[in-house]
């Protein structure tokens, strides 16, 4: 018997559910859909025994079904089986619970659910107005799941914990990576992550090589080794990679270059202005891995502090002349080019 009925996080649903521990209810819902389809999907996956699915497992989307028919459903008994699951996908879609008629139901059923289902609703990139019925209801009977958009400064953590889970590791460098190149879109990271892990040897750890391989990133030509190599003012080094990205413009858009060399001079700045220099702390100020520290050091004895202000009005500038702000640009390669030659003199 499932006695926590409440607003829980994924990691709290997913360790009930691994001890064998379901809900009768679950309304998942919230902006970022990979957490939803962690929880679903495990449910779909472990819930019942492979033989036992063909009866007692049924997969719904919101766009094609009502709510009587997924209550319907949901108060069939299993055949041969100790429970059944009804999973409706893109619950957002269900246009019946905009219904009072179709809301009432579920607020019926709720009350009374049938102990023996498992009913999950995927309710992506929304979620209820909490000041409803509905939601009163949900959150007394039922397990429910709000997921918040994931800012970049937790990517780092998140991934490293989607490697661990499939007992495997993944080197600092390819973490920053795929963390600076996709962005807070999880769904994607984790289809890279599984990627590269194919292509790699078991036990072995995913390298920073293997991601820029798999992902689509020259090793030599990217915006990481740009930035590197401004901090080491490699001035051979910095124009053959801008000549790379101006010969490749479709795979090297400017305006994420460039929000990547603001954020990197942002925390050039934070790591002027900082007084301590434990490392543990120095890195969690500039949210980075301990491992990057090294290339800030080296950073920050060859621009100063007064030249790194400057530089980040330089990178403003940039940015808008790229968005069309400024006159003369001659392109995004020229500009690019102009920046970098303004940030190393």
């Amino acid at each position: 018997m499932y006695l926590r009925l409440m607003e829980m996080t994924t990691a709290a649903i997913l360790k009930d559910l691994k001890a064998g521990t379901f809900a009768t209810v679950y309304f998942l819902m919230g902006e970022e859909p990979y957490f939803i389809d962690q929880v679903s999907d495990y449910i779909e996956e472990h819930t019942l025994q492979e033989h036992e699915k063909g009866f007692n497992q049924m997969i719904l989307y919101g766009k094609d079904v009502e709510m009587a028919a997924i209550l319907g459903n949901a108060r069939r008994f299993p055949m041969m089986a100790e429970r059944q699951v009804v999973i409706v996908k893109e619950a957002q879609e269900l246009a019946d619970l905009k219904k009072e008629h179709s809301v009432k139901l579920l607020e019926h059923y709720l009350q009374q659910p049938q102990p023996s289902t498992v009913l999950v609703f995927a309710y992506k990139h929304a979620k209820l107005d909490k000041r409803t019925a509905l939601w009163k209801a949900l959150s007394k009977h039922a397990v429910v799941m709000e997921t918040k958009r994931v800012y970049e400064n937790k990517l780092p953590e998140i991934i490293q914990q989607m490697v661990s889970e499939k007992g495997r590791r993944i080197h600092p460098e390819a973490v920053r990576t795929l963390t600076e190149l996709i962005g807070a879109n999880l769904d994607r990271i984790a289809g890279e992550i599984n990627k590269t892990l194919i292509n790699i040897k078991e036990g072995e750890e995913i390298s920073n090589e293997v991601v820029l391989q798999y992902v689509g990133l020259s090793k030599d030509f990217n915006v990481f080794e740009l930035n590197k190599a401004i901090g080491n003012r490699d001035t051979r080094l910095i124009f053959r990679i801008i000549d790379y990205f101006e010969a490749n413009p479709r795979n090297n858009p400017a305006v994420p270059i460039i929000i990547n060399i603001f954020n990197y001079w942002t925390r050039l700045m934070i790591y002027h202005r900082m007084k301590n220099d434990n490392p543990k702390d120095v890195a969690a100020k500039l949210q980075v891995n301990p491992y990057f520290l090294n290339e800030y050091k080296v950073a920050a004895r060859n621009y100063p502090l007064e030249k790194v202000i400057q530089n980040i009005a330089h990178i403003h500038d940039a940015d808008r002349k790229i968005k069309g702000m400024g006159v003369g640009t001659g392109g995004g390669g020229a500009v690019l080019k102009e920046l970098v030659y303004k940030l190393v003199y």
